[in-house]
């Protein structure tokens, strides 16, 4: 029994990496982050075109429970707080600020700006929570709130002025 623990424990930190690095896309230098909001894009695209708005709400929670589960266990096996190569932080987050509109190209694109602005500069709360907020569950979260706030002012945006 003993012998299989470390082959379990090395595959789970494989599949861990495999999803905070959303398939290696954290892996590309210069700005993980943005890379993971666009590459977030033509899935949340598809989702909502195939399984609409309440399948990317489940996919959202979907991916929220197993990013947390990863992002703990990835930057633990780091050593890192939050590396700069978990981005499914981002897939989270950039879905969750499209959730609210459906899809089409200009509310997506003013969608992953608002995403990336708010999870860039993370204005009060999400500033809070980063500091706070420890472990897998605090780097989901602070990106989770960044997508929220874009969410309304997108959702807003949309409504105001229309496709």
């Amino acid at each position: 029994m003993a012998r299989r623990r470390p082959f379990r424990r090395a595959s789970d930190t494989s599949l861990a990496a495999l999803i905070a690095t959303w398939f290696g896309v954290g892996l590309l230098p210069g700005a993980p982050g943005t890379f993971g909001s666009l590459a977030a894009l033509p899935f949340a695209w598809a989702i909502a075109t195939y399984l609409g708005l309440l399948g990317l709400a489940i996919a959202i929670a979907i991916v929220f429970v197993a990013g947390v589960w990863a992002a703990g266990r990835y930057a633990r096996a780091r050593g890192v707080a939050d590396p700069g190569s978990i981005v499914v932080d981002e897939v989270a987050g950039q879905w969750l600020a499209l959730v609210l509109v459906p899809p089409d190209p200009i509310a997506y694109a003013i969608g992953f700006a608002l995403f990336r602005a708010f999870d860039v500069i993370k204005p009060w709360p999400i500033s809070a929570l980063d500091r706070r907020v420890k472990g897998g569950f605090g780097v989901m979260l602070d990106d989770l709130f960044a997508g929220a706030i874009a969410a309304i002012l997108l959702w807003n945006a949309w409504i105001w002025i229309g496709p």
